[in-house]
């Protein structure tokens, strides 16, 4: 103890209040400790201090876009769920208007649409009536087409069969091939067809021309080309028999022309262009064969994907097929993907009595659409009914 009489060390009292021994650490990070109790309590932690709120970090770029796509996706799956919904329904109803003997007439595709080639038979029938003329319209205006598709080539291949072509029909003898659909319906004419050719025939679809304007209507209207400038003749007038006296017939010009669904119908339905002498029946079928494959071609685009949730269902109205959804679906992306359209048709000499005939030229014909011998288009010798085929937006002579 020195002279002053202070103690050379420091005396500490233990207890719960004054807390532990400080060191030199300790005493710096309670300090700190202290200053962030002291800083909370001026940004409002105690009773009577004013709240100070930090401001929200905005959203990053990335982060809405991420958002963005995930709600675009969402409404998209939902879309196409509502779409398949309403093309299912419209399918069920065209199954059940397809009769029951032909779907024992097919042959079961051998896989799927997507990676197999398929045969599928497309008759048009034109049972409408011509309303205020009081006449009935040509119950026996058949077409007949038969679409192949053929994934492995990115090839899509519509045949055209004149409705006047001879043919041996099962059980009845030869007539001209239009007869099976009047005779037995599609189950005939697939049996017909399939004789014909040598080809099975996987799928049929039987369109109603008197109701196609509706479909027609419904994907947004078609465009024809036109081979050449048409004036329709008397039997194509809609009105009373005293007003077609007078009336100089439906018009249409050479090029490719929009058409809403009565117009298309109307142009399928023409029998005769008093502009062309020879015009004849084939012809007229082969106008009604375009409307069609237009029309397939406008159901395979992809902006009809925004539509189905709407008219899906309706759009099937004017079919009976045995197709069922999921081969629809495939028969789009396949009409999608396909690189190469061949036209072909069968045809042959005409006879005196109105039939067509062609044995050998149809077999030739047959291996093209096979893709066994390369597309050649008829000869200009032989006339109007000349069978052949020719590539994508070419025209038979």
């Amino acid at each position: 103890m020195g002279a002053s009489g202070e103690k050379p060390y420091k005396v500490y009292r233990g207890g719960r209040k004054q807390g532990k021994v400080p060191l030199a650490g300790r005493d710096a990070r309670g300090e700190r400790r202290d200053k962030k109790h002291e800083s909370s309590r001026r940004d409002g932690g105690g009773s009577g201090g004013s709240v100070v709120r930090r401001p929200k970090r905005r959203w990053s770029r990335r982060r809405i876009v991420l958002l963005t796509l995930v709600a675009v996706l969402v409404l998209l799956v939902i879309w196409g769920v509502a779409g398949y919904l309403s093309v299912r329904s419209g399918v069920a109803s065209a199954n059940a208007r397809l009769p029951q003997d032909a779907k024992p007439a097919l042959k079961p595709q051998n896989g799927l649409m997507l990676s197999s080639a398929s045969n599928i038979l497309l008759l048009g029938t034109d049972h409408a009536d011509n309303g205020q003329s009081g006449r009935s319209s040509d119950q026996h205006s058949d077409s007949m087409m038969l679409l192949r598709t053929d994934p492995s080539r990115h090839r899509l291949i519509y045949l055209s069969i004149p409705r006047d072509l001879r043919a041996a029909i099962p059980g009845y003898g030869e007539s001209k091939i239009n007869a099976a659909m009047q005779i037995g319906g599609p189950k005939l004419a697939i049996e017909t067809v399939a004789q014909l050719t040598g080809l099975p025939i996987n799928h049929v679809v039987v369109v109603d021309f008197g109701a196609f304007q509706k479909l027609i209507d419904a994907v947004g209207g078609i465009d024809v080309n036109v081979p050449e400038n048409i004036l329709s003749n008397r039997f194509d007038c809609p009105y009373t028999a005293t007003r077609c006296q007078s009336w100089k017939g439906w018009v249409f010009h050479k090029g490719v022309q929009h058409m809403d669904g009565h117009q298309a119908l109307i142009y399928s339905r023409i029998r005769e262009n008093q502009l062309n002498p020879a015009d004849t029946d084939f012809t007229r079928q082969k106008r009604q064969q375009d409307v069609m494959q237009q029309t397939l071609t406008k159901l395979a685009n992809p902006t009809m994907f925004f539509r189905l949730p709407f008219s899906g269902g309706s759009m099937l109205d004017p079919l009976s097929t045995d197709l069922s959804t999921w081969q629809f679906i495939q028969l789009a992306w396949v009409k999608f993907r396909t690189g190469t359209t061949l036209h072909c048709r069968l045809g042959g000499r005409a006879l005196g009595d109105g039939y067509i005939t062609g044995d050998q030229e149809n077999i030739n014909v047959i291996q093209m659409v096979l893709g066994n011998s390369a597309p050649q288009p008829p000869p200009p010798a032989d006339g109007p009914y000349g069978p052949g085929c020719v590539v994508g937006n070419q025209t038979f002579k």
